[in-house]
């Protein structure tokens, strides 16, 4: 059979209708966002019209509804996201669904669904993470070096930890990592040999979150042969000096003696 334009042209259409169909249903790439604990966020989730007559629903990892509306919000909500969990009313006219979270908590990690039945559906992945702060301590110190630990603990997603000298340069160092259930202790111990202001940096790239923790060491050997010379030169020009005063002193004194002599006579 011949299939001409015309005719082919229906089953074309339909074709195109029925893909573009597919891929407006669930169309979204899923976007990635990241906190640190107790912070708020925003979830994102749009469509091009009013949905304040909609229904739209969030759930996270398919299983716990954490908000519902339908024409209102409805009271059917997760136990662990109850009062916490706020959206936009006056944007709703312009077709924003997004939802606000409070005080987020490591448990919220996760990946949530924005969804308006048959129409679309949005992807988010939540990471939330443990931002932390660096403690150093001075472990020892001679004359010749100092040995310098950082401690960080409690960190999630794991943490880069870094010790650094004042120009900013990484420092060979010793690490232990102590997996807590997902959360991670990581002592950081490095030797160091000259004056110098040390830096423990810590770095957590999935939450954008950087701090670091500094100590001042003074390394007495690398400066006792300037010290024992400049103390030397210190005692010999003391005692220059004071030869000198003491002969001019001598001078006058001899002179003024001369002096009243030859006056009394």
């Amino acid at each position: 059979m011949i299939w001409t334009n015309m005719e082919l042209l229906p089953l074309v259409c339909l074709c195109l209708l029925t893909w573009s169909g597919t891929t407006f249903a669930d169309g979204n790439e899923t976007e990635i966002i990241r906190v640190s604990a107790g912070s708020d966020v925003t979830l994102p989730c749009s469509v091009k019209e009013d949905v304040e007559q909609k229904r739209f629903e969030w759930m996270k990892d398919g299983l716990k509804e954490v908000f519902l509306f339908d024409r209102a919000p409805q009271p059917r909500q997760d136990p662990e996201f109850a009062r916490r969990v706020s959206y936009f009313q006056e944007e709703l006219r312009n077709g924003n669904a997004s939802i606000t979270i409070r005080d987020t908590k490591m448990a919220d990690s996760g990946n949530y669904t924005c969804d308006f039945p048959g129409r679309q559906t949005s992807h988010i992945q939540l990471v939330v993470g443990a931002a932390v702060n660096p403690s150093v301590i001075t472990l020892r110190v001679t004359q010749d070096w100092a040995a310098l630990q950082c401690v960080v603990r409690g960190a999630s997603p794991q943490t880069e930890v870094e010790w650094q000298d004042g120009s900013g340069h990484n420092l060979t160092a010793q690490l232990q990592v102590f997996d807590r259930d997902g959360r991670y202790d990581i002592i950081l111990q490095t030797t160091v040999t000259k004056t110098d202001i040390y830096r423990c940096v810590a770095t957590q790239k999935e939450i954008s979150h950087q701090t670091h923790a500094w100590t001042y060491v003074f390394i007495c050997g690398r400066h006792s042969g300037l010290v024992a010379g400049v103390a030397v030169g210190a005692v010999l020009g003391t005692l220059v000096v004071v030869g000198v005063v003491l002969a001019v002193l001598r001078a006058r004194g001899y002179r003024c003696i001369k002096g009243s002599r030859s006056n009394t006579i």
